[in-house]
């Protein structure tokens, strides 16, 4: 792989990130209806363990990792049960896109990161780009914390644990290919998880536990899993080839499927503000693109 960035497939990938990942969303307030929270977020890294193992196996890809990238896994699986956990707490009570648009914090944590901890580029143009888009989300979901109380705090601990997520799994893909970096995050987060939910059945802390799902919910649960996997395999590939600053906009276009994927299973249909926030978020993602194109062309020009 050359030692330069590529932008334009990283944006694509970021893209099909996307369009999967409210997938997980929607498994998971399905699950969370009859399953502790903490079961559902377990499910998830038992689902990814099982779909990354003949994947790594059959790809020919290493399976062991330096000491460095050891500390970096058991990092990232941290802080995807993090925000792993915190999401599903927060569907459980809310609709998906009400705390989504919450979460959406976390592109101003990327963007400071990356800039004042790695030391990345961040221009005007996309700082100015993630605002917009912030502010198209807000106009999309209208959240109230006076509607939702102490229950709209969980999205802010997905948005730090996801911000910290992207930049940890830029850091380890300098040291592991993404598929196998999927499956030995599926099993530390395992690792991190089973004493955490042994603790809380053991002195019964409400969704901290492990209860065995019934019926349909075991479905559920796996899809959780499997949207994970195709989704975060994506976005690792992305963080491969593009700056987390350059793709933090782009996570805005979520919203969009967001959106679709809750009128489809939730009839939750957008208002008149909500096609204009979509607007706005569609627009600043586009303007990206754009620039990245002409930023591309530039590079090219050079030679």
């Amino acid at each position: 792989m050359s030692h330069q960035d590529r932008i334009l497939p990283g944006i694509l990938l970021m893209l099909g990130f996307c369009i999967i990942a409210p997938l997980i969303d929607v498994a998971s307030k399905l699950a969370a209806q009859a399953v502790p929270v903490g079961t559902v977020t377990l499910g998830r890294y038992v689902a990814q363990l099982l779909l990354m193992v003949p994947i790594v196996a059959l790809l020919g890809q290493p399976w062991g990792m330096s000491r460095r990238a050891l500390a970096l896994t058991f990092a990232r699986a941290a802080v995807s049960v993090l925000s792993t956990y915190s999401f599903v707490a927060a569907v459980q009570h809310m609709p998906i896109a009400d705390a989504l648009a919450i979460a959406f914090v976390e592109p101003f944590v990327i963007l400071f990161i990356g800039r004042f901890v790695m030391n990345e580029e961040v221009g005007p143009r996309r700082i100015a780009a993630s605002v917009v888009g912030f502010i198209g989300a807000l106009f999309v979901i209208q959240p109230s914390f006076a509607v939702f109380g102490v229950v709209a705090l969980y999205p802010l601990g997905t948005a730090v644990g996801f911000a910290l997520y992207i930049l940890l799994t830029r850091a380890l893909s300098r040291h592991m290919h993404p598929v196998p970096m999927n499956l030995h995050t599926a099993w530390a987060a395992i690792v991190i998880l089973i004493p955490i939910l042994a603790l809380g059945g053991q002195f019964d802390i409400g969704q901290v536990r492990f209860e065995a799902p019934e019926g349909i919910f075991w479905l559920w649960c796996f899809c959780v899993g499997l949207a994970s996997t195709v989704s975060h395999m994506s976005m690792s590939y992305a963080l491969k080839y593009a700056p987390s600053s350059t793709l933090a906009p782009l996570h805005y276009f979520e919203m969009l499927t967001a959106t679709l994927f809750g009128y489809l299973v939730f009839g939750d249909f957008p208002n008149a503000l909500t096609w204009v926030g979509i607007g706005i978020i569609t627009a600043s993602g586009l303007y990206i693109i754009h620039r990245e194109r002409l930023a591309a062309k530039a590079r090219a020009a050079r030679g």
